[in-house]
């Protein structure tokens, strides 16, 4: 069997960042969710530039907090329309359903791999939609603002969970104005809290009602404790419940690798931008076998897509990337309406379609170099 040379990822927790977590486990005696937690969640809103930031479990957990915590404040029922991609990661779909709400799915684009403006535009016309949950997908930023012209009375929510750092406008981070935004910080992203996710918000009820349900909806944790005690003074303030919940919350362990890892971020980030601006001029040279790649501006580039022209062109990279040992993957989801559990929904979504049956990715990460892009190319010139 042929031993990786190019995996999807490699381990972004450094000794550093161990001795980091050795240090508060041999001097601190809880590591339950507190002050590690809280001061990461600042160190988070001070990067990305949002007012409140909460640390969950999960960029799945985040996603369903998020969507679960918009549902109550701003009253949507069960039935009500929520626009999602129909390429994406399953957590950005998989809340809207089982919280009772309906997908509405709509095609994507082959330049950011986001929402098709076409499609959304035709959408729009037959669908009263309520929420546009929009993912950022492979490190692009969406055309949020555009969203926002077609569905002008629609909440805009964020899955940022692979694209931290991802810029719509210059010097302007992906979630730092949004309703509310997720992000990942899973082994294989951008920085690792080894399991771990984010939300952030500029909305301080909504970050409240979110700060309730993500420890099973008990008021104690609300800045407005005060009040729902005196609202109901025949329950122990201890455990007083005015909303349902889960147990979303993440430990001092996590938050310990986040605040070290944090401080590399941008680093992070700035290495992957250079690799995908050497990545765009490779593919460049083989436009007759792929679709255009495109240097985004203000990506955070996640990975190396290849989508080609032909079914036949992807067997042959794949048989080469088997045969040098670089790992790969399909386009996230592929067209989820695809998959077994997803069918029952139907949609005409013809650039799925194309990420689906022709698209693969590999890693794109602060560890790859120069040399690996030079080996990347001569693979691509023996096609």
């Amino acid at each position: 069997m042929t031993e990786y040379k190019w995996p999807l990822m490699k381990n972004t927790i450094t000794l550093g960042d161990r001795f980091e977590l050795a240090k508060f486990v041999l001097t601190s005696d809880k590591f339950t969710q507190g002050k590690k937690v809280e001061q990461f969640e600042r160190a988070w809103s001070d990067w990305l530039g949002a007012k409140h930031s909460l640390f969950v479990t999960s960029g799945s957990t985040a996603n369903f907090l998020l969507v679960a915590s918009v549902m109550e404040k701003y009253g949507l029922k069960k039935g009500d329309k929520v626009l999602v991609p129909a390429c994406t990661w399953v957590t950005n779909i998989n809340p809207i359903f089982q919280l009772g709400l309906k997908p509405v799915f709509c095609d994507v684009n082959l330049v950011n791999y986001t929402f098709s403006l076409d499609h959304m535009r035709k959408l729009a016309e037959k669908h009263d939609i309520k929420m546009i949950f929009v993912t950022h997908l492979l490190g692009h930023s969406a055309y949020t603002k555009v969203y926002n012209e077609i569905f002008p009375n629609a909440i805009i929510i964020d899955d940022v969970c692979e694209s931290h750092g991802c810029e719509y406008v210059p010097g302007k981070k992906v979630g730092s104005d949004s309703v509310g935004a997720t992000f990942s910080f899973y082994f294989g992203h951008h920085m690792s809290t080894v399991e771990g996710g984010m939300i952030s918000t500029n909305d301080t009820r909504l970050y409240d009602l979110m700060k309730m349900k993500r420890s099973h909806g008990m008021s104690r944790v609300s800045g407005a404790a005060h009040v729902y005690s005196a609202l109901y003074p025949e329950i122990d303030p201890s455990f007083l419940f005015v909303t349902d919940g889960y147990n979303f919350r993440n430990t001092e362990l996590g938050a310990v690798l986040g605040l070290s890892q944090l401080k590399r971020l941008d680093s992070f980030i700035e290495t992957r931008r250079r690799n995908h601006s050497m990545f765009v001029d490779i593919m460049r040279k083989h436009t007759d076998k792929f679709h255009e790649v495109y240097n985004n501006e203000g990506n955070s580039s996640f990975c190396f897509p290849f989508i080609a022209k032909k079914i036949e062109y992807r067997q042959k990279l794949l048989d080469k990337f088997t045969e040098y040992g670089v790992e790969y993957r399909p386009i996230v989801g592929g067209n989820l309406l695809k998959q077994p559990y997803l069918r029952n929904y139907k949609a005409k979504v013809p650039n799925a379609d194309i990420l689906h049956s022709n698209g693969i990715y590999i890693g794109n990460n602060q560890f790859v170099n120069e040399n690996d892009m030079y080996w990347l190319e001569n693979i691509l010139g023996e096609l």
